[in-house]
C-alpha cells in the first residue's frame, strides 16, 4: 500500500512539473494564486466578487499574452486587462467552487477557459473573439449565456467579425506566422452571421428588474458597433445603492478599479457601445 500511495505521488509531482513547463509566469504569481484560494472560501457573499477586488489596483498593460514566439499558457496576475482580468477571476472561482487550493488546479481551469474547448496547441487555438469565448465556455458548461426575459434582453446583435484577419500587422502572432491569418479568417467567419440579445445600454438602469436579471459578480460584456468587432470590453456587475458598476481594468485609470460612475452613464459616455450582455460562472 505504501509503494502504491508513493508512485501515485511520484506521479502526481511530475504531471505538475509537466503542467508548469509549459507555462509562462513569476513565483508570485503562483503565491497570489494559492493564497487567494486558500482564504476565498472563508468570505461570505459572492465569492467572483470577493476575488475580483483582491486584484483592484493591478496595473493595466495591455498584450501580456503576446510574450512567448510560440503559444504557452501565460499567468500574470501583476499586470492586466479587461480579458485576463475575467479569465483570472473566473478561473479562480472555478478552483474554489470546487474547493481546489492547488497551483495545478488553477492551471488547468485557466487553461479551459482560454482556449477552445480547453485545448492549447498554437496562437489560433486561443479564443480571440469574447462571443466565441461566451458560446464555447457555455458549451462546456462552465458558465451559463444569460439573454433572457425581454425585457431587459431586448435588443438584439447580429454578429459580424473579421478585425484580427484584416489587420494581421496589429497583432504579433500573425506578424510571425502569415500562415495563421487564414484559420483566423476561417474562425471568424464560422462565428459571423449568429444572433445573440443583449441590454442596450438605455435600459441598464437602477430599476428592480435589472437588479434581479444581474447579479454581483456576472460577466458585463459590453456590446459594440465597431467593424469587424463584436465586444469592445469587459468587467463584473458591482450593484451599489445608485445603480450598477462596473469593476474593470481599466486603460483609463490605468489599474483595475470599481468604476465611480454608474454602468449607465459609463456606456453613454462611448458612441460606440450599444448595450451589455451578461454571462453567469457555473457552480
Amino acid at each position: 500500500m505504501m509503494i502504491q500511495r508513493y508512485i501515485l505521488y511520484i506521479i502526481g509531482v511530475m504531471m505538475a512539473v509537466n503542467a508548469t513547463a509549459q507555462v509562462t509566469y513569476q513565483r508570485a504569481d503562483s503565491i497570489k494564486v494559492c493564497r487567494l484560494l486558500q482564504l476565498a472560501p472563508q468570505e461570505k457573499g459572492p465569492v467572483t466578487l470577493w476575488l475580483a477586488r483582491q486584484l483592484m489596483g493591478v496595473p493595466y498593460v495591455a498584450h501580456t499574452l503576446e510574450v512567448n514566439d510560440t503559444e504557452r499558457l501565460v499567468v500574470n496576475t501583476r499586470q492586466l486587462d479587461c480579458t485576463t482580468l475575467v479569465e483570472t477571476v473566473t478561473a479562480l472561482t472555478m478552483c474554489v467552487n470546487k474547493k481546489q487550493t492547488s497551483w495545478g488546479d488553477y492551471l488547468t481551469a485557466l487553461r479551459q477557459l482560454r482556449y477552445r474547448d480547453g485545448k492549447l496547441t498554437d496562437y489560433t487555438s486561443r479564443l480571440h473573439y469574447f462571443s466565441e469565448w461566451i458560446d464555447n465556455k457555455a458549451k462546456m458548461q462552465l458558465v451559463t449565456d444569460i439573454q433572457q426575459p425581454n425585457p431587459p434582453f431586448s435588443a438584439v446583435q447580429h454578429i459580424q467579425v473579421g478585425y484580427m484577419s484584416e489587420h494581421p500587422q496589429s497583432y504579433k502572432a500573425l506578424k510571425s506566422h502569415p500562415d495563421f491569418v487564414p484559420v483566423i479568417r476561417r474562425q471568424e467567419q464560422a462565428l459571423s452571421g449568429r444572433t445573440v440579445r443583449y441590454i442596450p445600454k438605455m435600459a441598464v438602469r437602477n430599476t428592480k428588474l435589472l437588479r434581479h436579471t444581474i447579479h454581483d459578480g456576472d460577466i458585463i460584456a459590453i456590446t459594440c458597433n465597431k467593424k469587424g468587432l463584436d465586444i469592445a470590453h469587459l468587467g463584473f456587475a458591482v450593484w451599489r445603492q445608485d445603480g450598477l458598476h462596473l469593476l474593470n481594468a481599466s486603460s483609463i485609470h490605468k489599474k483595475v478599479v470599481e468604476e465611480p460612475m454608474t454602468l449607465y452613464r459609463y456606456l453613454q459616455k462611448h458612441p460606440s457601445f450599444t448595450g451589455i450582455r451578461i454571462v453567469r460562472i457555473n457552480q
